[in-house]
C-alpha cells in the first residue's frame, strides 16, 4: 500500500476550501514530492470547476496549465488531485473510476456526506481503485 502524508494544516485549508463551495464539486491539483517513505503534499491547488455541478467535475484547462508550472518553478511533483463529494462517500464513483486515465496518481476525495468531512485517497489502475495509506499528521505529531 502506497502512503501519502498531508499536513493538518493544508488539510483545514482543504476542507475550508471545499465547504464554502458547498453544494458544488471543489477540484484542484496536489504538487509535492516523493521518497522512499511516500508521497508528501507540499501544496494544493484550487482550480475552478468548470461544469459548475453538484455531482461532477472538470478542471478548467487554463488553471491546470498554471498550475503545473508553477508546481515546476517551486520544484514540486504533480502527484495527483482532488475533488470534492458534497453528500456521498470518499470513494470514487463510477465516472471517477472512468475518468481515472493516470495509475500513477493519487486520487483525493473530500466527503461531505457526515458532519466533519472525510477525506481518502486512491490509486485506480485499469478501473482497480486500492486506498492509499493517508497521514495527515501536524507540528505536534510529526511521526504520524
Amino acid at each position: 500500500m502506497s502512503r501519502i502524508y498531508l499536513h493538518r494544516e493544508v488539510y483545514d485549508e482543504l476542507a475550508r476550501y471545499a465547504g464554502e463551495h458547498l453544494p458544488k464539486e471543489s477540484c484542484g491539483l496536489l504538487g509535492g514530492r516523493e521518497d522512499e517513505s511516500g508521497r508528501h503534499v507540499e501544496k494544493i491547488y484550487y482550480l475552478t470547476n468548470v461544469d459548475d455541478a453538484e455531482d461532477h467535475f472538470t478542471m478548467d484547462p487554463k488553471e491546470q496549465l498554471a498550475a503545473v508550472k508553477d508546481m515546476r518553478a517551486l520544484g514540486l511533483t504533480p502527484l495527483g488531485n482532488w475533488h470534492s463529494h458534497p453528500d456521498t462517500p470518499s470513494r470514487p464513483s463510477r465516472e471517477d473510476v472512468k475518468l481515472a486515465h493516470d495509475p500513477g496518481a493519487s486520487y483525493m476525495i473530500l466527503s461531505f456526506m457526515t458532519e466533519h468531512p472525510v477525506l481518502n485517497s486512491f490509486r485506480v489502475t485499469d478501473g482497480e481503485v486500492v486506498k492509499e495509506d493517508l497521514r495527515i499528521f501536524s507540528d505536534e505529531h510529526p511521526d504520524w
